[in-house]
């Protein structure tokens, strides 16, 4: 998967379903984030239950699997995470979507699977990935008041508690906000949002993700760290610059400044562990560069406008 070849990977999870049905081993007692749901059965013209038991960031991804499955499908219903029930309505594919709730789904499938299978379940090889972006229609919301000729980077600096290593220090994060021409809106939600007050920029974030959703969409660029925002943004194909860390999750490949998944996506990347600084110092200077032009492009403009 790190390398990108999935019809490799996809004969090993064969192997993998194979074996685990021969053993009849269960796992519906194991934290829902590692049972594993589909057992192999065709989703040709069946009533298909989509299960989302990882994160949200999952979620946003692999929801772009819906149309393809669709065109197999006769219907596809999404049991996903209440946060993200109305976005989930705008996905092309999703007939219907349900609150997820502990317990079993209130309704009647055929043949049911867990979103992160779907990738297997339908062989996608990776090169295309099905679904152009965007794939997600929220609608946008109330414009904000930005700065005109100031580029609107809006910041996410602290992942989930799973692995700290995607987080990045926010005093390195305010350090952005010194480039000239750049105006830092903070995305940040979780405990880590009560250091936005006292970092040099603006509070706009929300634990609603369709008021985030229409915020990234008004914002010039995106720089998160490997969580939801870094997803929505790129799902919503608006410019967004990823942070990793020197190991990080095999869906970013190895070595790839730009994702298979996001045609809008820049992916920064620690040389040596732990090493945030220089990828702050990359970043910084890859704003002062977008920064400028934006600025030209508008004092152009405005000069063209000018002489009309």
């Amino acid at each position: 998967m790190r390398r990108g070849d999935y019809e490799a990977a996809w004969i090993i999870s064969d192997s993998i379903l194979q074996k685990r049905l021969a053993s009849g081993q269960t796992c519906w007692h194991w934290p829902r984030h590692l049972q594993y749901v589909w057992t192999g059965a065709p989703l040709a013209e069946k009533r298909v239950l989509v299960r989302c038991y990882h994160g949200l960031g999952d979620t946003i991804q692999f929801i772009r699997f819906a149309q393809p499955l669709r065109r197999l499908a006769r219907e596809v219903i999404v049991w996903v995470q209440p946060a993200l029930l109305e976005l989930a309505r705008t996905v092309p594919g999703v007939n219907k979507v349900l609150p997820l709730h502990d317990g079993a789904p209130d309704i009647g499938y055929e043949v049911d699977i867990e979103i992160m299978e779907l990738p297997h379940a339908l062989r996608v090889t990776g090169a295309p990935l099905p679904a152009e972006v965007p794939y997600l229609f929220p609608p946008c919301g109330p414009p904000m008041r930005l700065g005109k000729a100031e580029l609107a980077v809006g910041v996410v600096w602290e992942a989930g508690g799973w692995d700290a290593r995607r987080s990045v220090p926010p005093d390195l994060i305010a350090g952005l906000a010194d480039v000239p021409l750049v105006r830092l809106y903070s995305l940040q939600r979780g405990p880590a949002a009560s250091s936005a007050q006292s970092l040099p920029m603006s509070d706009i974030g929300s634990d609603d993700v369709l008021r985030t959703a229409a915020r990234v969409q008004q914002l010039d660029l995106i720089v998160s760290v490997d969580t939801m925002v870094a997803h929505l943004a790129g799902a919503l194909a608006r410019p967004v610059w990823t942070l990793l860390h020197a190991d990080c999750d095999w869906r970013w490949q190895q070595g790839r400044s730009d994702s298979v998944w996001y045609p809008t996506m820049r992916l920064f990347r620690q040389s040596r562990p732990g090493d945030w600084q220089s990828v702050i110092d990359t970043v910084r200077s890859a704003l002062a560069e977008k920064a400028a032009r934006q600025s030209a492009a508008a004092m152009s403009g405005s000069r063209l406008s000018r002489s009309k």
